[in-house]
């Protein structure tokens, strides 16, 4: 084929390449006219869009509300009043919750006082008198407690009567108590997790010969053991066996006050060991000014503990006061009688209520007097905690 045959071909393939463009697009009307023919035509199978307007769905369009014009003002409505007999009727509930207080009442020699009934007892909260919803009396109940016994490298006399308190304890138990051993010096160190076989217990305490550290850190080991406490289910106790000397904690002693006072059904019974030893020390004049003022702020920090969680503080200067001692504090966590109430104060703030317990005679309302079979006049003490931190409504 000649060159000039190739232009002609090529020329007549462009004019019949524009011929077919011109073709649709007179074939296919534009938008404004699909418009104008869907307008005319009302027999169209195009969706009708709602008046409200709005996007095209799976299953048809959705209405969108329009928007009124800004000057258009709603009708004005006249406004019905309803008379006080047709407005109903509601009430508004508070959840208070509920406080449990065990109670012990005991002679001067540490008998438990049975008897006793629910208009017997007095409960002060902030000054204000309550109403007691349950009552009852407890006897012979299982025990639920951690047995922390402070075991340094310090005193031989402290070493020794904190396992003569401890092993004392143990032999006080039954086989239906729960017992769990920790110790302590730097950190605290679980010895036995709770176990109702005294031979576990006996084992663990059996480990304590060798002290390792010097240091007593006295409220690490208190704010962990509540801590731990916390998720156990009903009345919990800690039997502390300690000279009461803090040396070394990260915590000081107001967190650990707090703590106490935000725990909730856990009683302190506390031990104070190395009596005999200081008052040797105090003979021979090797117990100074400062070291003496330590061994006293000792003593209140472990009575503090214990009256603040409803328990007692003992400082046996003797051996054979143990047994004793802890046969005292068998018997006020078996022996015990529980009140729950609801406060008449419904405030969730998380405030301390300062609590107070009152024997009284209920015919008379004046304080309740006791007497022993030959009708003499006995002297009793009303043991339980001293307040409680109310929850707190963000809790």
């Amino acid at each position: 084929m000649s060159l000039s045959g190739t232009r002609v071909q090529q020329s007549w393939a462009g004019k019949a390449l524009m011929v077919g463009l011109f073709t649709i697009a007179f074939a296919f009307p534009s938008p404004a006219q699909n418009s104008q023919n869907s307008s005319q035509n009302p027999g169209s199978q195009q969706p009708q869009t709602p008046e409200a307007g709005g996007p095209q769905g799976d299953i048809g369009p959705m209405a969108v509300p329009k928007k009124k014009p800004e000057d258009e003002k709603p009708p004005e409505r006249t406004p019905t009043v309803k008379n006080p007999e047709e407005i109903g009727t509601f009430s508004l509930k508070v959840d208070v919750p509920l406080v449990n207080l065990p109670i012990s009442v005991v002679t001067g020699n540490g008998q438990f006082i049975p008897g006793l009934k629910a208009d017997n007892f007095k409960i002060l909260e902030d000054g204000v008198p309550q109403k007691i919803d349950t009552f009852s009396q407890q006897s012979d109940k299982p025990i639920t407690a951690v047995l922390l016994v402070e075991f340094a490298s310090n005193s031989y006399g402290f070493i020794m009567d904190a396992l003569n308190a401890a092993y004392s304890f143990t032999g006080a138990m039954k086989k239906e108590d729960w017992i769990a051993v920790e110790s302590y010096d730097m950190r605290p160190h679980l010895l036995v997790d709770f176990t109702q076989d005294k031979n576990q217990v006996m084992g663990a305490l059996g480990q304590l010969r060798i002290p390792g550290f010097s240091e007593t850190n006295l409220f690490d080991a208190v704010y962990d053991t509540i801590d731990r406490l916390e998720g156990v289910e009903g009345q919990k106790y800690i039997i502390l066996i300690c000279n009461g000397v803090d040396t070394f904690s990260k915590l000081n002693y107001d967190k650990v006050l707090k703590k106490i006072q935000g725990s909730k059904n856990i009683t302190i019974f506390c031990v104070g060991t190395g009596q005999a030893f200081r008052l040797w020390l105090e003979g021979r004049g090797y117990l100074g000014p400062l070291m003496n003022l330590d061994f006293l702020q000792a003593d209140n920090q472990l009575n503090t503990f214990s009256r603040m969680t409803g328990g007692r503080a003992y400082f046996p200067r003797f051996q054979a006061e143990f047994p004793e001692d802890f046969a005292d504090i068998a018997s006020d966590i078996r022996n015990q009688y529980v009140i729950s109430y609801r406060p008449s104060n419904t405030k969730q703030d998380g405030s301390w209520r300062k609590l107070k317990v009152e024997l009284v005679d209920p015919q008379s309302g004046q304080p309740l007097t006791v007497q022993d079979q030959h009708h003499k006049k006995l002297k009793y003490q009303v043991i339980a905690r001293d307040g409680y931190k109310a929850k707190n409504e963000v809790d």
